[in-house]
């Protein structure tokens, strides 16, 4: 857990190292917060749309959708649901609008979830 700074509470037991049975409960108010993550991270064409993302550094709705062998908008949309979430910006340059990664943790999740899958 991090206090209201931003640096992590040295009296809770939520570290990376730190094992499930000593950590405190899950409180149902996170578990739900973490089900949404979950859900919208949860999903084949989001996942990609990250890890192209991430890749790239920052592309824009159409490069995305070739990419992706996808319509201009259906893409537009999923970008739309990962930005609200805060996991994407987006910036506007002439009539393009550019999008990257700004959740560092989702890339994290990401590789991990890469990582087993090739274990």
């Amino acid at each position: 857990m991090r206090n209201q700074g931003g640096q992590l509470d040295s009296s809770s037991h939520a570290s990376v190292e730190s094992t499930a049975q000593e950590r405190h409960l899950l409180p149902e108010e996170s578990a739900a917060v973490l089900e949404a993550v979950f859900k919208m991270l949860g999903n084949r064409t989001r996942l990609r749309m990250i890890y192209a993302l991430t890749r790239a550094g920052e592309m824009c709705v159409t490069e995305l959708a070739e990419a992706l062998e996808m319509k201009p908008q259906a893409v537009s949309n999923q970008l739309q649901r990962l930005t609200d979430r805060g996991i994407l910006a987006s910036k506007r340059t002439g009539i393009n609008i550019y999008y990257r990664v700004v959740d560092r943790s989702v890339v994290s999740l990401l590789d991990r979830g890469i990582l087993l899958k090739e274990v």
